[in-house]
């Protein structure tokens, strides 16, 4: 099952936000073998781990936090997006 981890810290700067996020992937990396990421917004202060373990779509295509096309929304779950 794939691991997810999130912070929110206002007062942490860019670089701790970025290490705490990292740090978060790795306590949790037992989760998902088959690929991490993560994403972090410091203007606001929040931080996205994602551990994954690929079973349905083992494609790069599920590789998590996704983010829209535009940049906007990013988001990691566990499941998958049925479309149609």
């Amino acid at each position: 099952m794939c691991g997810i981890a999130g912070l929110i810290s206002l007062a942490a700067q860019p670089e701790a936000l970025e290490c705490s996020a990292r740090d978060m992937a790795n306590a949790i990396a037992h989760r998902g073998p088959d690929g991490e990421g993560g994403w972090i917004d410091a203007a606001i202060g929040v931080g996205i781990s994602h551990r994954r373990l690929a079973i349905i779509d083992v494609s790069e295509a599920g590789a998590q936090p996704m983010m829209s096309a535009d940049g906007r929304w990013v988001v990691s779950y566990n499941d998958e997006i049925k479309c149609g």
